[in-house]
């Protein structure tokens, strides 16, 4: 029998009792919930019946913050889920459960979307998990993060940035937060193809995504999770760095590589290195805010300097429609999502990076550029075996005496 023989039945099923669920009478908290992805939903111009079909969707296929769902087609571990999910509690044998919430929530949100509590004070904001899109890994810029990557993030923390070290934590745990995150993402990202879909539909649907397992579990749900399950097989193959090398003459040809066309780190990082090359950029998260929001402005400008005068009825309902659309859009836009903010180059000189600090952590980078993030790659311009040489380049620039803070530390040593 077919896991989702009786979707449509156990979707009404769930549906009733998320409702029942959140009866939950005077004083008593109500139960976490996840948010709806208004901004795409609003994008995509969904009905309020097509909102609630997706969300309903949703809480068949991947369950409820408490209660999460894990279908076998995920590759997801409900062991692991449930671990994370939920309340912060201990079970009967003493065991902390709810680990997302406690450690992850305040700052990533209850659905992954970045919008905690304390995410608008952050800079860099929190990631937003939604759209499966990961900076720092070992994989190709497209590709998901690994397992080992998510517990690498984890352990290390993000220098640079307000996600700290979870090192205290056991490898049990880690385990299951990677997991969870992995499980947010998955949906997120099914959520995108659900409201997506309904472009996409016949006329025959009459607005209505078909309720199958072969439209919801095959054609959508698979497609993502089998990107995750993929992500072992993408790792970046990384030359070793060559026996004997010179490190000198290693850090010269980087140099070179740093300001030359073919790499041409200098034009966003700066001729000092000091992350002053180019004006500041928006990752993707920002960026696709920016771009809605400028639409939203245009849209309601243009829309202002048109007189209705001289159309017909017709006319005139589709423009009040379109100013109506575009006013929600700029409502959706203030409470459900963050005001964009510009992600500057890194400076080179202060020796912090987000992504590790190992050589091969810069290695990955250099290669593969940083996904969801202006900074290209130089796979395909620079050789392999030469990106070695600006990463032993990026290495010394802390260290380096003819750029502007090596001059300052030269004359801090001179004051001792």
């Amino acid at each position: 029998m077919n896991s989702l023989a009786a979707f449509p039945a156990s979707l009404r099923c769930l549906a009733i009792l998320a409702v029942l669920v959140g009866m939950t009478g005077c004083g008593r908290t109500p139960p976490a919930y996840f948010r709806l992805n208004m901004v795409e939903a609003t994008k995509q111009r969904l009905t309020s019946d097509q909102e609630r079909q997706v969300s309903t969707i949703l809480l068949a296929m991947f369950g409820t913050p408490d209660e999460p769902v894990a279908l076998p087609e995920t590759g997801l571990d409900l062991a692991k889920l449930k671990l994370a999910a939920g309340p912060v509690r201990s079970d009967i044998a003493g065991r902390k459960n709810g680990l997302y919430r406690e450690h992850c929530g305040h700052c990533h949100g209850i659905t992954g979307d970045a919008m905690g509590p304390t995410a608008a004070f952050l800079n860099p904001y929190p990631r937003d998990y939604r759209p499966g899109v990961f900076k720092f890994k070992s994989t190709e810029r497209s590709d998901k993060p690994t397992h080992d990557d998510l517990v690498r993030i984890l352990h290390n923390g993000i220098p640079g940035t307000s996600m700290p070290s979870f090192a205290l934590l056991s490898d049990v745990q880690i385990d299951a937060l990677v997991e969870y995150v992995k499980y947010l993402s998955i949906r997120g990202e099914t959520e995108l193809a659900l409201m997506r879909a309904y472009f996409e539909l016949d006329d025959d649907a009459e607005g209505k995504l078909p309720e199958t397992q072969e439209f919801l579990v095959a054609e959508t749900l698979v497609p993502v999770a089998e990107k995750w399950q993929a992500a072992a097989d993408a790792r970046i193959a990384v030359p070793e760095m060559p026996a004997g090398l010179d490190l000198a003459v290693s850090i010269a040809k980087g140099k070179e590589l740093f300001y030359g066309d073919k790499a041409n780190c200098v034009k966003c990082h700066g001729p000092t290195g000091l992350g002053d090359g180019q004006a500041n950029d928006y990752d993707d998260w920002n960026k696709a805010i920016v771009e809605i929001g400028k639409e939203v402005q245009s849209g309601l400008a243009k829309a202002g300097e048109t007189s209705t005068s001289g159309m017909s009825a017709d006319e005139v309902a589709e423009h009040r429609a379109q100013v109506a659309w575009l006013d929600r859009f700029g409502q959706v836009l203030t409470g459900d999502a963050l005001r964009p903010r510009t992600i500057p180059p890194r400076n080179l000189r202060h020796g912090i990076y987000r992504g590790g600090r190992r050589p091969l952590d810069l290695y990955y980078r250099i290669h593969a550029g940083i996904n969801g993030a202006p900074m290209p790659a130089a796979k395909g311009t620079v050789p392999p075996e030469d990106i070695w040489h600006i990463v032993n380049y990026v290495l010394s620039l802390p260290y380096e005496f003819d750029g502007e803070l090596g001059a300052d530390r030269t004359l801090v040593a001179q004051g001792r």
